[in-house]
């Protein structure tokens, strides 16, 4: 993906920093669970809270993180799998779960994950695994579990669980900036762009020979970026609520749209990444005239 000196994103902050944004999104994701009622239904059609929690959780016939590990040592040989075939095998074998064993499975993964922070070595940070989107350094793959973690809270929440904490949601919005950096990154591109909220955010920089990530104060929204509240852009960014929606409500602005146009590309050789809808929304809008893009223009 980049070359063996360059920057790794989020990578480079190193395990502790990642570590307790993940681990943090976890104890927060278990205390969401602990508070639903898993047979209640989400807004994801066909999921119950049930199904939520089951496809996060480790069980013995599914424990995705060791083949990442697997995979970093091996030198990140491989090709993805299929995350919509891997959910469907998971959540049919364990839709009838007691709700005692889908929690314990929750806190396997969780364990599983403060397992590789502890034993691992450090040099495995960075070596590059095949996670679902592509290869990336394994640190980033970890920090991919905050953005799940906190897209998955918001899907919680229409359960009845309560919110999932800011930081949570920030954790999730740095991983889905490190990813799309990364991507950008693999492809060659030279673009980068800011995912603000009222908060905060994050903003990546790429170009081929690696990517930075960096933390956006409140208010600051930089060149080409995204602005929205945190709970929507993660929304938008997973397929949950449709940005063309909330552009033309102006819930969402895209700032500089022809700066994100650059990303587009990323979509064609990883049409399931994170952000995707972002992005697709950048390509689409270009290509229309009218009232919308005008509307952009002047956000």
């Amino acid at each position: 993906m980049t070359g063996p000196h360059g920057p790794h994103g989020m990578a480079d902050a190193g395990r502790a920093e990642v570590g307790a944004m993940v681990l943090g999104a976890w104890d927060a994701f278990l205390d969401q669970a602990a508070a639903v009622d898993l047979q209640r239904a989400t807004r994801l059609p066909g999921w119950r809270a049930q199904e939520v929690c089951v496809h996060l959780g480790a069980w013995p016939d599914r424990a995705a993180l060791a083949g990442l590990v697997a995979g970093a040592r091996a030198g990140g040989t491989g090709e993805p799998g299929d995350p919509d075939a891997s959910n469907a095998r998971v959540t049919a074998a364990h839709r009838d779960a007691d709700r005692p064993a889908v929690l314990a499975a929750l806190r396997a993964a969780r364990e599983a994950t403060e397992r590789y922070l502890a034993d691992e070595p450090v040099e495995l940070d960075t070596a590059l695994t095949v996670s679902t989107v592509g290869r990336l350094p394994m640190l980033s793959v970890l920090l991919g579990q905050a953005y799940e973690l906190a897209v998955h809270g918001l899907d919680l929440v229409s359960a009845g669980a309560p919110a999932p904490p800011a930081p949570v949601l920030q954790s999730g919005i740095a991983a889905l900036a490190d990813v799309t950096g990364a991507l950008a990154a693999a492809q060659g591109l030279t673009a980068g762009a800011a995912l603000a909220t009222p908060d905060g955010g994050w903003a990546f920089a790429a170009d081929p020979s690696g990517w930075t990530v960096r933390r956006l104060a409140a208010g600051e929204v930089p060149g080409t970026a995204v602005e929205a509240p945190a709970d929507l852009l993660l929304d938008a960014a997973s397929g949950r609520v449709n940005p063309v929606a909330a552009l033309a409500r102006r819930r969402l602005r895209v700032h500089e749209l022809t700066g994100l146009m650059q990303l587009a590309p990323i979509v064609q050789s990883a049409p399931g990444i994170p952000g995707g809808p972002i992005l697709q929304l950048a390509a689409r809008t270009l290509g229309t005239t009218g009232g919308l893009l005008g509307r952009l223009r002047r956000g």
